[in-house]
């Protein structure tokens, strides 16, 4: 498996789904083969605006559902980390010292870091979900991402051939919601690493 979040270029028809893993995608034509799955991809299609039996298309979405998981690890590590470790070193300050003080000055002083601290870790953390979970733009790449899964399924219970839990991407029971007003140039995601269509030839994403 490769290192978490490689993007080393990926090969045509290619994308990474979670875990780093490289999947290719099934064609449309595979999906389209059955009934309930056509029918939920005209419908899923027209609700979100997508054509999910466009092969580049829903190759690019999913090469988009990547950098969108792969940002919210990063962003997630950024926050936890920090966190961990202030955590620590005031509960171990307590433990060590803090403690054994008489009330006072110092005291006080230790208390209002704590109060501090808190508050800011507070704000980061709602500042990080409001940029990564709150973007409409991502929120529609993930409503898409998990409509393609619904059609996905519909068509293996059909008898399609298709890879264990393909799209290898779980549903999303919430920042999944589609905003047709969002605009796909606000996508904070660098399209460099997206990777093109099948047979792209440079291996970069339509810009």
């Amino acid at each position: 498996m490769s290192a978490p979040f490689d993007e080393r270029p990926l090969g045509p028809g290619a994308y990474r789904a979670r875990g780093d893993v490289v999947r290719s995608l099934v064609p449309g034509a595979v999906l389209a083969a059955v009934p309930a799955a056509r029918a939920a991809a005209e419908a899923e299609g027209h609700r979100l605006r997508f054509d999910f039996l466009d092969d580049a298309a829903v190759l690019e979405l999913l090469r988009l559902r990547h950098l969108d998981e792969a940002a919210l690890h990063r962003a997630g590590v950024r926050l936890g980390v920090p966190t961990a470790l202030v955590a620590f070193a005031l509960f171990a300050g307590w433990g060590a010292y803090v403690q054994h003080w008489e009330p006072g000055r110092d005291q006080y002083l230790y208390y209002g870091l704590c109060g501090a601290a808190c508050a800011l870790v507070v704000v980061l953390y709602a500042v990080t979900l409001t940029r990564h979970w709150g973007s409409r733009p991502r929120q529609r790449v993930r409503a898409r991402a998990a409509a393609y899964r619904r059609i996905a399924h519909l068509a293996r219970d059909g008898g399609a051939r298709l890879p264990d839990a393909y799209p290898h991407y779980g549903p999303y029971p919430f920042a999944a919601r589609f905003h047709p007003e969002a605009d796909d140039d606000d996508l904070d995601m660098p399209a460099d690493r997206r990777g093109g269509p099948p047979g792209a030839p440079d291996g970069k994403g339509p810009r």
